[in-house]
């Protein structure tokens, strides 16, 4: 009996030695599927519209962004933007923020006819046709980039320390009005002692955004 006995508590061992075994192999493998799912550096949010990969602008504007209420954001965002986007080569002709904010400052038609386009575009979420085709056909590109910062701060996140930034972006086709894409990502780089410049987190967020951006290949 003593021998049967222990036979059977070896049988029980192995027998739970093996479920459990099996539950860690589920269990790592599930994993895997949550890294390759979450981990592999996908936005937030991206949507590109149904025919955008048929219309491909050759020029692109980009408005100034719209930093809301991170200040310390204006103009260097822009800068990084810009930069960004003319390293890329998809365009033949990118018309920069800086550019754009002059020919507002001069042109009181294109100040007034943005003025209401981005009105309309946040309050009701309307892209007016006829505006866009003015902005166009004045700052001459075939699509703009609107731009806005949803975070450009240094901050603590699960108790460590980090430097957040975010944006929204919109590519509308100037022509039509009709909004190509848009999407919206942010990320948080911790640090201990040294804090990563704002401006290099920006960089990229920006560079990994535009991967998704319709364009023509080079």
């Amino acid at each position: 009996m003593g021998v049967v006995h222990i036979k059977d508590r070896v049988a029980l061992s192995w027998g739970i030695a093996v479920i459990i075994t099996k539950r860690l192999f589920i269990l790592s493998i599930l994993m895997l599927l949550i890294i390759s799912v979450f981990g592999c550096g996908g936005l937030r949010y991206s949507w590109v519209d149904s025919e955008a990969n048929n219309y491909i602008p050759k020029s692109i504007g980009i408005f100034p962004v719209d930093v809301g209420i991170h200040e310390e954001a204006r103009g260097v965002a822009d800068q990084v933007i810009a930069g960004v986007i003319i390293k890329k080569q998809w365009f033949k002709d990118v018309v920069t923020a800086d550019t754009i904010s002059r020919q507002i400052q001069v042109n009181e038609e294109l100040r007034r006819i943005y003025l209401d386009y981005t009105t309309k575009l946040k309050a009701v979420n309307f892209s007016d046709p006829e505006l866009s085709k003015k902005i166009g056909q004045i700052s001459k590109v075939d699509a703009f980039l609107l731009v806005n910062v949803d975070y450009w701060t240094y901050t603590t996140e699960y108790d460590k320390k980090v430097a957040k930034v975010g944006f929204g972006i919109k590519m509308i086709d100037a022509s039509s009005g009709k909004i190509l894409w848009k999407a919206g990502h942010h990320e948080a780089e911790d640090y201990m002692l040294i804090k990563p410049k704002l401006p290099d987190v920006a960089k990229d967020v920006f560079s990994k955004m535009i991967k998704e951006m319709p364009h023509a290949e080079k």
